[in-house]
């Protein structure tokens, strides 16, 4: 299936950036999962920085991680990102990481280390956190929600019906995880994003929408899936602009102070864009 225009990036240099960090021994989002905007972000300079390894302990058919047996933490990462961030003068930060069903907290300590240590070079940085689902369990997601971030994230990646086939996860925990770090810390900005694509119906992405809402998420990305390697599924369809505009006009409807939709969205895109509107009290489609 060829690719419409509409889904084709245009990749501004990246070389200069990727070797940076490659030279550093740094893992982001943007090159692991061979993001179509990393051209974009590394322009701004912005990154998503992937902690704790490139090795997934789930085995997802959507994503381009690597799936296996982890290696053990590397407990100078922290460090690095945070030296990274100074270096790079970043004023917002997103910090992702596979999922490590290997370790007893699914890696919440570690998110909030490096939370740490970027504050403790970077204090006015604003750092924006994509977690996995830690399994459900609170006293992760209370770590985590009680450091210094600005934005609790966490995607639910596609509707209910795909998962199983699409991601090897549990929908509604993934709904609970959000809802729980709301009831946590109120005033904190939580987000989730999907894909569409995959072979769901209109209604069952209007279902995910309204339980993102019932789950009191305050943002919502939505993006094109586009098969990052052979191995993973293939698309199913490539999804005009024109339903990507209406899908926002819906989820703004739906009470959704921030949505970002269209065929290059991806999580990260426009991050701190969003959070500035919201800070600022302004609230729409982006």
């Amino acid at each position: 299936m060829s690719l419409p225009p509409w889904v084709k990036a245009q990749l501004k240099d990246v070389k200069s950036l990727r070797n940076y960090f490659k030279n550093r021994n740094l893992n982001t989002v943007c090159e692991t999962l061979r993001c179509p905007n990393r051209g974009f972000c590394y322009s701004q300079p912005t990154a998503t920085f992937m902690i704790m390894g490139s090795v997934c302990t789930r085995d997802c058919q959507f994503c381009n991680a690597e799936k296996g047996n982890p290696e053990p933490l590397d407990k100078e990462e922290p460090e690095r990102i945070a030296k990274a961030v100074r270096e790079m003068s970043l004023k917002y930060v997103v910090i992702t990481s596979p999922t490590r069903d290997d370790l007893s907290d699914g890696g919440a300590e570690f998110f909030c280390k490096t939370v740490k240590a970027i504050k403790k070079y970077n204090s006015h940085t604003y750092i924006e956190v994509l977690v996995p689902d830690f399994k459900g369990e609170k006293k992760s997601i209370e770590r985590v929600v009680n450091t210094e971030i600005s934005v609790f994230g966490h995607n639910i990646e596609t509707v209910k019906k795909l998962y199983g086939k699409v991601r090897k996860a549990d929908y509604e925990l993934s709904l609970q995880v959000l809802r729980l770090a709301k009831e946590l810390k109120p005033q904190l900005i939580t987000k989730s994003g999907f894909m569409v694509g995959l072979g769901e119906k209109r209604e069952e992405v209007y279902e995910a929408l309204l339980n993102l809402r019932e789950a009191n998420c305050d943002i919502v990305t939505i993006g094109q899936y586009l098969q990052p390697s052979k191995k993973a599924l293939p698309v199913v369809e490539y999804i005009k602009p024109e339903y990507f505009d209406e899908l926002a006009e819906i989820a703004l409807g739906l009470g959704f102070k921030a949505v970002l939709s269209g065929p290059l969205v991806r999580s990260s895109t426009k991050a701190k864009e969003l959070f500035l509107a919201l800070k600022e009290g302004k609230y729409g489609k982006f």
